[in-house]
């Protein structure tokens, strides 16, 4: 049987369903929607008004309603039971499963997966880019494959931020205020029954830290939330927005990630065979299984040995000036609470934390993850040579490459996948055992004209879908009808487009395409083959020369000799970057070798039929082998 340990929850808002249709309560507090889309459409016919407005089920089906019409409707009722059957089987199986074929009983536990980020679909608003859509994939992949895998994260009642674009380019920030009641959640129960939590001691208090569960499939991500009644309003916005810009609450927020998050689970009484790092801001875990072991009368560096020796971690950012650290001082201050009552040597932690500049200053969350893990991986070949070189000072053991994936059912446009299917190439669920040669013998029997046809119907979606967009956006600010009339016609699906789609870090250089403008207008208004650009993406708020690069692309867009060729979509989220993968002919990458660790949306494009165009960095530098695409 699959790992399915029994997390109790509390009921929410009740779902008052007729008997017939109960199973929807099952189908809906369970993210295994997120990549099965004849279960979204199903939920669509319910209300698509709804659906379209929230693009999740739960407040759909907390609506009171007369069912009658649905009941009576007997193509969707067959639909329904399809779709529950489908699930529950997907939910039974274990025998014959990826991991029963490769590595029966060789895993004790679960594998307990940290990350501060979390994107699993548009709905659930706590992932902000390319870290938390690898760490939610790696969700999807794992219950896929059967693994005994758990996630941790937190539950940001606020999300990271909404982004709109002023009319003269400025990125502006917005935070939604998410209510867990109308997410896929479940609200994790005590021994009692009670809400459960867990305290974390910070300086001069004690913080109680709820716990959510969100169900991706056959794994468990449990999610932490300060945000409850018994704690001081000052420390309830520990968990409200990712990535906060304060250091001190950053600091709190990691802690509460870490210790709280391996507190959690010991108030389950789950056991994780090994535990995993995705980035260094879980790095405290390791802190808080240190003090356990201390507690339990092991000296500090058998406890070391031991937490070293089930501790994995991998490592996302190419060059240590972009990972986290923080004041010495402030985490003497601020972890001392949670290490006090036992004999632990909070100075020895700390000195555990010195960066490869050896600032006794600073902590670094890389340099203390690295020390205290027995294995960490880079996230490509080529990102593995670039932190070896960064941290060979710090470890003296190797950083592997292993090279980021996607999940694939996930990112595969409905007409690319139905095409696959066709051919015998199933891809509703993840299999790594799947590119065999079989698998590449059937995928070369496509034929380039049934190929670009499914394309193109994915290139009409994503024009239509980005029509409305950019209608919505400029309608706000205030442009004359004869403009929104030239945008309800904008890209057309007839003309090669180039798609742009990331975080805009000014390393990522996304206005290099600018950089002789003359010869770009060109050929953009090619009469034989022009062209069109669609960007997206969010800088953080912090990154003031990112905002300026998003203000830069755009007033170039608004030029008479670049307007209607070059687009700048708004609010990047999940959602818009599966149009856009699914959609753009050409998927383009222009970072600054060799800080781009891995990147993912190219591999995302490529599998919907679009052709890579990209600086030799990250994925591409081993994914390009010359006549698949430009270097």
């Amino acid at each position: 049987m699959p790992f399915s340990p029994e997390i109790p929850t509390i009921p929410t808002v009740p779902l008052r369903l007729p008997a017939q249709l109960e199973g929807l309560h099952r189908l809906a507090y369970n993210l295994y929607w997120s990549w099965h889309p004849g279960l979204r459409a199903l939920f669509a016919r319910i209300d698509r008004n709804l659906w379209q407005r929230h693009r999740n089920p739960v407040p759909l089906l907390q609506v009171q309603r007369d069912w009658s019409e649905l009941l009576d409707d007997p193509d969707f009722m067959v639909e329904y039971r399809s779709q529950l059957s489908a699930f529950d089987a997907y939910m039974a199986a274990g025998r014959g499963s990826w991991l029963e074929r490769h590595h029966q009983g060789q895993l004790t536990g679960p594998v307990a997966y940290f990350c501060a980020e979390f994107g699993i679909h548009e709905s659930l608003g706590i992932y902000s880019g390319g870290l938390g859509v690898l760490a939610g994939d790696h969700c999807k992949a794992a219950s896929d494959m059967a693994l005994p895998f758990m996630a941790v994260g937190l539950l940001y009642r606020h999300g990271y931020f909404r982004q709109t674009i002023d009319a003269d380019g400025h990125q502006e920030h917005a935070y939604p205020d998410y209510d867990p009641q109308r997410l896929p959640l479940q609200c994790v129960a005590g021994q009692a029954g009670e809400p459960l939590t867990v305290p974390v001691e910070l300086p001069g208090r004690t913080v109680q830290v709820g716990v959510w569960l969100a169900r991706v499939g056959r794994v468990p991500l449990l999610l932490l939330d300060t945000d409850r009644p018994e704690n001081p309003v000052e420390d309830r916005p520990i968990s409200h927005i990712l990535y906060v810009r304060g250091r001190e609450m950053r600091l709190h927020q990691e802690l509460v990630l870490g210790i709280g998050g391996v507190r959690a689970l010991r108030a389950l009484r789950i056991t994780p065979a090994a535990w995993h790092l995705n980035e260094g801001h879980s790095a405290f875990m390791l802190v808080e299984q240190t003090r356990e072991l201390v507690a339990d009368g092991l000296s500090l560096e058998e406890a070391f040995a031991r937490v070293r020796s089930g501790s994995v971690f991998t490592i996302h950012t190419p060059v240590s000036a972009g990972n986290e650290r923080f004041d010495t001082d402030l985490v003497r201050r601020t972890a001392a609470p949670v290490t006090s009552g036992v004999d632990l040597d909070l100075e020895r932690i700390l000195e555990m934390g010195r960066g490869v500049d050896d600032d006794p200053g600073q902590f670094d969350m890389t340099a203390f993850s690295l020390r205290l893990t027995s294995g960490a991986n880079a996230v490509s070949r080529l990102h593995a040579e670039t932190a070896n070189a960064t941290w060979s000072a710090v470890v003296d053991k190797p950083i592997l490459g292993i090279t980021n994936g996607v999940h694939a059912p996930s990112w595969l446009g409905r007409p690319v996948r139905d095409l696959y299917a066709r051919l015998g190439v199933e891809l509703d669920t993840f299999d790594a055992d799947l590119p065999n040669d079989r698998f590449w013998e059937r995928l070369e029997r496509i034929e380039d004209e049934r190929l670009w046809e499914a394309h193109q119907r994915q290139k009409l979606e994503l024009a239509y879908f980005a029509r409305g967009r950019l209608l919505n956006q400029f309608a706000r600010h205030g442009e004359p009808p004869a403009t929104l009339a030239r945008l309800a016609e904008a890209l057309d699906p007839d003309v090669l487009t180039i798609g742009f789609a990331r975080r805009f870090a000014t390393y990522k250089r996304a206005a290099l395409l600018f950089a002789d403008e003359e010869r770009l207008a060109r050929l953009l208004h090619d009469p034989e083959q022009p062209v069109q650009i669609v960007f997206a993406g969010k800088a953080h708020p912090a990154d003031r020369p990112g905002q300026r690069v998003i203000q830069d692309i755009f007033a170039r867009s608004r030029q008479a000799r670049l307007a209607g060729r070059v687009h700048v979509l708004e609010d990047y989220d999940i959602r818009i970057a599966r149009y856009l993968v699914q959609g753009a002919d050409v998927w383009l990458n222009t970072p600054r070798r060799p800080l781009e660790a891995s990147g993912t949306s190219g591999m995302k494009a490529a599998m919907n039929g679009a052709v890579n165009a990209s600086v030799l960095d990250g994925w591409w530098d081993e994914g390009f082998v010359g006549d698949n695409g430009w270097a």
